[in-house]
This record gives C-alpha cells, sequence and structure tokens, in this order.
C-alpha cells in the first residue's frame, strides 16, 4: 500500500530527486530571447522557488499591485510580504482594492486544499544587481503565495513551482492573462501595446518610472506592413477595435490607474477622451461614482438641440448633480415608458412603496409635485 502523506505546505508536490532550484544561467533583463548553445533545442524544466527568489514582470500589462505599492516594491525598499501587508491594509479601505483580494485569498485557498496545478513561467535575471526568476506568467499565483504568507502569519516561505522557459515572450503574457481573467480597457490598451512594441523589438527601460511611459511608445511607432496581422489572432479584436484601446493611454497615469482600478469600460473612456482634457478628471470620478454608461456621457456631454437652443443662464456652469439627476431621470422614463399598462402598474405601485420604505416620501413628493408643475408650465407654452 502507498505511503499516505500529510500535505503541510499548500504549494508543495512530490519532488524529483533529478530537479535543480540552481539557475539555468544569466539571461540578460527584458525578456531577449537568447540562442542555444551548439544549436540545441532549449529544455525546459520544473524547480521549486520561494516567492523572495522571484520578481514578477514590471511591465506586464495587466497591472495588480496597486500604484501606492508599486515604487516601494519594484526599487526593492520593501520585499513580497510586506507588499502583500500593505496590499491588505489597503483593502481594508477601498472596495476596489478589496475584490482582487478576495480573487487572489480564493486562489491560495484552492492551493491548500487542491496544490498548486499550473506552474508559474519564467526565467533567471539579474534585476537590478540581484538575481532572481522574472516572472512571466503566474503572478497572479505568485501574489495569492504571498498573500497567504501574511493572512496565516506563516514563519516559513511556502515553495512555489516554477517552469524555467528560455524564451519569454509578451504573447503568452497576453495569451495567459485573456485565459486567466478578462482584462479591463486599460489592461487591454497595455496587452496592444506590449504586443506592438515587441514586434518592433523595443524592450523597456529598467530604469523608467513610468511603465504607461513604455506602452505610450506604441502610439507614436511606423506600423510595419503585416504588423496588425501578427497581433490580431493574439487579441482577438480588429484593428479598429485595438486602435480605440491604444486611444486609452492618451490619459495621463494617475487617470490611467484609476480607470484600471475601477474597470472602466473602453466606450466610457472613449466618451471621456471626445471631452477637453481639463474635464478629464471630473468626468471618470462621476461615472465612478454613479455607475454612468457611454450613453449617460453622451447625454451629458452633448445636451439635445432644445438645451442647445434655449437661452443659457448667464455666470453659471451646469453642476454635476444636475446632469446626473437628469441621466437618471432619462433612464426612469425610458425604461417605465416600455413597459405595458398592466405592468407599468404594478411598476408604479413598487415605486410607490420603495420611495415610503426610503424614509424621505415627504421630500420626494414636494419635488415630484414640483416638477410636475414645471413641466406642465412649459408644456402650455409650447
Amino acid at each position: 500500500m502507498a505511503d499516505k502523506r500529510k500535505r503541510f505546505n499548500a504549494f508543495e508536490d512530490p519532488i524529483d530527486s533529478q530537479t535543480s532550484s540552481q539557475p539555468a544561467g544569466k539571461i540578460t533583463p527584458g525578456f531577449t530571447q537568447p540562442k542555444a548553445q551548439n544549436d540545441q533545442p532549449p529544455v525546459e524544466r520544473i524547480e521549486r522557488l520561494k516567492p523572495s527568489q522571484m520578481m514578477p514582470d514590471r511591465f506586464q500589462p495587466r497591472r495588480l499591485l496597486p500604484s501606492s505599492i508599486r515604487n516601494p516594491f519594484f526599487n526593492g525598499t520593501i520585499d513580497c510580504y510586506q507588499a502583500a501587508e500593505r496590499w491588505l491594509t489597503l483593502a481594508r479601505q477601498d472596495a476596489s482594492y478589496q475584490s482582487v483580494i478576495d480573487r487572489l485569498t480564493a486562489m491560495g485557498g484552492s492551493f491548500e486544499e487542491h496544490g498548486q496545478i499550473k506552474p508559474v513561467t519564467g526565467t533567471w535575471s539579474n534585476v537590478k544587481s540581484r538575481y532572481v526568476f522574472v516572472i512571466e506568467t503566474g503572478e497572479r499565483r505568485f501574489w495569492a503565495a504571498c498573500l497567504q504568507v501574511v493572512l496565516h502569519k506563516s514563519k516559513d516561505e511556502p515553495q512555489i513551482r516554477v517552469e524555467v522557459i528560455q524564451k519569454p515572450t509578451r504573447q503568452r503574457q497576453v495569451l495567459e492573462n485573456r485565459h486567466a481573467e478578462q482584462p479591463s480597457a486599460v489592461s487591454q490598451a497595455c496587452e496592444v501595446a506590449s504586443l506592438i512594441l515587441a514586434e518592433l523589438n523595443m524592450t523597456p527601460d529598467p530604469n523608467q518610472n513610468d511603465e504607461f511611459d513604455y506602452f505610450r511608445q506604441a502610439r507614436l511607432q511606423r506600423m510595419p506592413v503585416g504588423l496588425w496581422d501578427k497581433i490580431m489572432p493574439v487579441m482577438q479584436l480588429t484593428r479598429p477595435r485595438m486602435v480605440q484601446l491604444l486611444n486609452i493611454l492618451q490619459l495621463p497615469t494617475p487617470l490611467l490607474e484609476l480607470s484600471d482600478r475601477y474597470r472602466l469600460p473602453e466606450r466610457v473612456l472613449r466618451e471621456v477622451l471626445y471631452l477637453p482634457a481639463d474635464q478629464w478628471e471630473r468626468m471618470l470620478r462621476l461615472s465612478i461614482e454613479e455607475s454612468l454608461t457611454s450613453d449617460d456621457l453622451a447625454v451629458i456631454k452633448e445636451p439635445d438641440k432644445e438645451k442647445k437652443n434655449a437661452p443659457q443662464p448667464t455666470g453659471r456652469k451646469a453642476h454635476p448633480p444636475v446632469e446626473i439627476a437628469w441621466v437618471g431621470l432619462r433612464r426612469f422614463l425610458s425604461a417605465i415608458q416600455s413597459l405595458d399598462e398592466v405592468t407599468l402598474s404594478q411598476s408604479l405601485d413598487d415605486i410607490a412603496d420603495s420611495i415610503l420604505t426610503g424614509g424621505k416620501a415627504d421630500s420626494a413628493l414636494r419635488i415630484l409635485e414640483e416638477l410636475t408643475t414645471l413641466v406642465k408650465a412649459r408644456v402650455k407654452r409650447r
């Protein structure tokens, strides 16, 4: 009968005695592709490493680590466990961080139950005078392991199963990202940019402080014939769609980070970009706070003809709450007017109950009555 072994470490699987954890030889940073010695085919092998021996690719198109933690982590001021601890603190203060943490901790929990099924891939490289395993794919698994250590207050580091490969590529990163989770619009823009730059053999400068500046270079390049055809099978998007995504990178870095964190759709970002640059931040925050769609933004951005021709009050701009109220009312009328008489009656009855239980029925009634009076007066003057 086979011996039964209790799994003490969620990240440990049976270890092959022939597996070595020594570096496979230095490889130039930036995911270059050296030729194998004597033209022999590259040998890929499985190793087991501690998270402290590993480093995510800073220019990975999908950003996981929050902006406020990225610089101290990648500069070596804090290690991966301190970064995970700060991340958990941020998550307790902001729901947008918490949703990412929840997904990563759920992944870590599945490791405890089933073990690590899929290895992290990457290559050994010299990063800031430190020889580390640079992650090509599997950054989510890396952070899931780090978060588990912090949450469980473990004293021992886990052993993560990694696959050492000779030729990491941006294409593999993008395919892994899209398989694991649908990227945000900002992440997709960075994916398109990274594929273009990889095809043009433009590698990132490791001393670059703003990663988005690297991706922005793609918008300035002259595209060789056939380049889009190489990228389309990876992205599964048309050329016009990828151009629309690249245009997102016009936003300044703080707004790209904000849009990525709240996963704003590309259509919303496109509407925002139609506006003057000094309005971008206000409209992005308005979109986040009020869950506005691109249609809502179009209504706010371009008033209807009647509003354009109406006399405008001098010395006063439309206040955001007014814009929000009008968008909400348009939504309400559009939804309610599409119902048949029976459904409409029942829906209005339910809405009345909701207003009453909301605790501000008297105020709502007064506002609705005043609005009704004002609308009736304008209808009579037509």
